[in-house]
């Protein structure tokens, strides 16, 4: 059997994220070996066949379909199942689905990992990341959430369109949960190395607290937007995980706002939130505990008082 020595990454679930989160490490050339999991097996090596007919246009990789004990010596398990998020359905809405579905994945990932970073896709995700560390037993920075990695992006791109920059001059965090409680920091949000209302005003673009509001309003309504408009996403966060990916494979000690466990940042311990954290080979190198305003301090413990909710509705699942 063909073997590409180098970096390994299985993917669990060929679905539309799975595949298309496969796609994006492929085009990225990001690992040697990727592996699709998934309990349909036809769609798994359909998916690798087809991703792998590309790769001549742009490079070696070893794809191919696989099962559980396929994780083994794998650099990061990236887990995508669950089932989708319907129009008008909330993330937590989903919490008990995929919870249950999330349990047995982590099991059987248990059963044959040795190493690696497991990085949690599926929704509700900061539900999920919590609950897979706790089954995993494994190390808290080592089981990181896609989190608001992509609602940082969102926002980035809003600020970006609004002010009229290029994206890659703006820098924002969304903060708390990826759902219905998350908040951009503003105190937190530059524009070439100026704070984004004195650049706003050097350039002379209102930007008071109404476009903020809207701006930080649309960020959270983008998916349920997308959703709306064509059943799903997965291109968006096929991105987010791959750009995640290559900050661990390549150990790039990248700030990403990842949902990961506090145990003390911020004031708070004993559950996952989405904040910026230090990414590199072995997940969460450390958490930035940045320093927040009262009030953006009250809107992370709002997402600390859900989340510890939601786990609560889970218990004993």
């Amino acid at each position: 059997m063909y073997k590409q020595e180098g970096t390994k990454v299985a993917i669990i679930g060929a679905g539309a994220v799975g595949s298309t989160t496969a796609f994006a490490i492929a085009m990225q050339q990001l690992c040697s070996e990727l592996v699709l999991i998934d309990v349909n097996k036809e769609k798994a090596l359909g998916e690798a066949l087809d991703i792998s007919h590309g790769l001549p246009f742009i490079g070696d990789m070893y794809i191919h379909a696989g099962d559980y004990a396929d994780v083994k010596d794998a650099d990061c398990i990236i887990i995508t199942a669950g089932i989708p998020r319907k129009e008008g359905e909330t993330r937590l809405d989903l919490a008990k689905k995929n919870v249950k579905l999330a349990h047995t994945i982590t099991d059987s990932i248990m059963e044959h990992y040795n190493k690696g970073v497991i990085m949690v896709i599926s929704n509700p995700c900061d539900l999920v990341t919590y609950k897979v560390a706790e089954w995993s037993g494994l190390p808290s920075n080592l089981i990181i959430g896609s989190g608001t990695n992509l609602d940082s992006a969102r926002f980035r791109v809003l600020i970006s369109r609004k002010l009229g920059v290029d994206v890659r001059n703006v820098h924002g965090y969304i903060l708390g949960e990826h759902g219905e409680t998350q908040f951009p920091a503003w105190s937190h949000t530059h524009v070439a190395g100026m704070s984004i209302d004195e650049y706003a005003e050097a350039i002379g673009v209102p930007f008071g607290q109404d476009v903020k509001d809207e701006i930080a309003q649309k960020t959270k309504s983008s998916g349920a937007e997308i959703i709306k408009l064509k059943g799903a996403t997965f291109n968006g966060i096929a991105v987010s995980a791959a750009t995640l990916l290559r900050s661990i494979t390549e150990d790039e000690h990248t700030i990403r706002t990842v949902s990961t466990r506090l145990n003390g940042e911020y004031g708070i311990s004993g559950v996952t939130l989405d904040v910026p954290a230090l990414i590199g080979a072995n997940g969460v190198d450390k958490i930035i505990d940045m320093r927040l305003t009262d009030e953006e301090y009250e809107l992370l413990k709002k997402s600390e008082a859900n989340m510890r909710e939601a786990i609560a509705s889970v218990e004993g699942l």
